[in-house]
């Protein structure tokens, strides 16, 4: 534990919802909620508008539907998240080398490693900077806790949600968790609440009072001794620079229960592909290759294949998913499938060259005897299922692209999703608010403007086109000399008037 609150916690408020709402100047102000969209679709994020109605994440779809008819319903941007969260994490990196990245929207600061702050004034004096920068460079919001521990930093940023800080002075760590519920502290979940409630422990006062002894015996002696110790508020993890990723994965889960043996390979090739394409986005390989399925009575089966060495081929890893897919029973239709590479590296082994030609060699020897087959049913005048074609995948069951389109460029066969940008020859840039029956809704309007008028169009009108997302702030200030100096136009009421007024 540290004698100054020199460690920061940043979570962005909202984040996904928050980046939808700046984008879409009509859904200011107004409950958005963003996830998949399907039958079986569950919220990723809700903004705060939408939370006062029940919403949460990780809540079935329909269920927020419910709770908020009203709401704009939309299906995630990733590229624009994975924009705004590399200029978050760019300023995160000019206050220290040591920032511990734990998703798109959150990370932790080692502010004494980065030399801006040794004491609670410095350290208050920079967290109220961060918050202000971050909104003039990306137009969001962050909240920001700052503790002598990992543990207390994140809380002190929960507890400052939404848009504020709070800094949790060294000595006062025991008051502060003490009526707080047991599910604050990291490790206990439903079931572990649960289980510390039935023993009548429901605040962390409890737990202190229960002693380290009695900890033990309800939860063993690894869980029971470090769930003691971060009730006292003790936490010595430092803030890891780089927090190594383990594996890459992928996973879609499908409106309707698939039956077809055809559709469920020709899936998981297709979710191998998407993995193979992060994979090599991260600049890495992986040596096992894991398949995932999880079955209409929601029993999940998980079956994997350990390689030569790690590759990042595509033949290999579809080939892979393949063969793990013929060794399970799919007899009842499949909910979720997903695709996995683990025993991550940085490099791939020249001998997987032979083995992508193996595969090769292999996928064409199958296709030749299927030829063959197909050639003698065709002779013999036999329709049997080995002269059939396989029949496409339902475009409406896949789940939605990061873009619009389908990524064949042919109006046809484009997929207009709900939030995602396009622009049009005439009218120019605008979101998709919705699309069927051969129509698609767009508002017409950017980032920064007043809000747009809506039209309707054909869903093949050739005028009509995807288009990238679009800057949240246009010409954000210049922060190059930031920390040392503060730019101008963010210098205003002064950090001093900000600070007295955070949590």
């Amino acid at each position: 534990m540290r004698a100054a609150p020199t460690i920061l916690h940043l979570d962005m408020d909202a984040f996904y919802a928050s980046a939808e709402q700046a984008a879409k100047p009509s859904l200011r102000g107004k409950p958005v909620v963003v996830g998949g969209l399907g039958t079986r679709g569950v919220v990723a994020t809700a903004s705060y508008e939408a939370r006062r109605f029940g919403v949460h994440s990780a809540m079935p779809m329909a269920q927020a539907r419910r709770l908020a008819p009203n709401a704009a319903y939309l299906v995630p941007r990733f590229a624009l998240y994975r924009t705004v969260s590399d200029q978050v994490m760019e300023l995160l990196g000019r206050l220290s080398p040591l920032v511990e990245p734990l998703s798109l929207d959150e990370a932790f600061v080692d502010l004494e490693a980065g030399g801006v702050a040794d004491d609670s004034r410095s350290a208050r004096a920079i967290g109220e900077q961060l918050r202000l920068v971050i909104r003039a460079v990306t137009g969001l919001s962050g909240s920001v806790g700052l503790a002598g521990s990992k543990m207390l930093a994140k809380i002190a940023s929960e507890e400052a949600k939404p848009d504020g800080l709070l800094l949790i002075e060294p000595g006062t760590e025991r008051e502060l968790l003490a009526p707080m519920s047991v599910r604050i502290l990291p490790g206990v979940g439903p079931a572990t609440g649960d289980h510390l409630r039935r023993a009548g422990m429901t605040v962390v006062h409890d737990l202190v009072e229960a002693g380290e002894a009695e900890l033990v015996r309800l939860l063993g002696r690894s869980h029971g001794a470090a769930l003691h110790r971060m009730a006292l508020g003790h936490d010595d993890r430092p803030v890891v620079a780089e927090r190594d990723a383990k594996s890459v994965s992928v996973e879609d889960t499908f409106d309707v229960d698939l039956h077809d043996r055809v559709r469920v390979r020709t899936e998981v090739e297709r979710l191998a592909g998407r993995c193979v394409g992060r994979l090599r986005g991260a600049g890495r390989s992986g040596r096992t290759v894991v398949l995932k399925v999880r079955r209409y009575d929601f029993s999940t089966l998980t079956r994997s294949e350990t390689l030569r060495g790690p590759t990042d081929d595509p033949v290999v890893v579809r080939e892979a998913a393949a063969r793990l897919l013929e060794a399970v029973d799919t007899t009842g239709g499949v909910r979720l499938l997903g695709v996995g590479v683990t025993g991550l590296a940085d490099f791939t082994q020249e001998d997987l060259f032979a083995q992508a030609a193996d595969a090769r060699e292999a996928e064409d020897a199958r296709q030749a005897a299927d030829a063959r087959k197909a050639a003698e049913a065709e002779r013999s005048g036999d329709d049997g299922p080995d002269a059939e074609e396989p029949q496409a995948p339902d475009q409406a069951a896949a789940p939605a692209p990061d873009g619009p389109g389908s990524g064949s460029g042919e109006p046809e066969t484009r997929r207009w999703s709900a939030g995602h940008d396009v622009r049009h020859e005439v009218h120019g840039y605008g979101w998709v608010q919705g699309s069927g029956v051969g129509r698609v809704t767009v508002r017409f309007e950017e980032p920064g403007s007043a809000p747009g008028r809506v039209r309707t169009f054909r869903t093949d009108d050739p005028r009509l086109r995807p288009a990238d997302p679009l800057p949240l702030v246009r010409e954000p200030p210049d922060y190059s000399s930031w920390p040392a100096s503060l730019p101008k136009s963010l210098s205003g009421a002064g950090v001093a008037d900000e600070a007295e007024s955070s949590p």
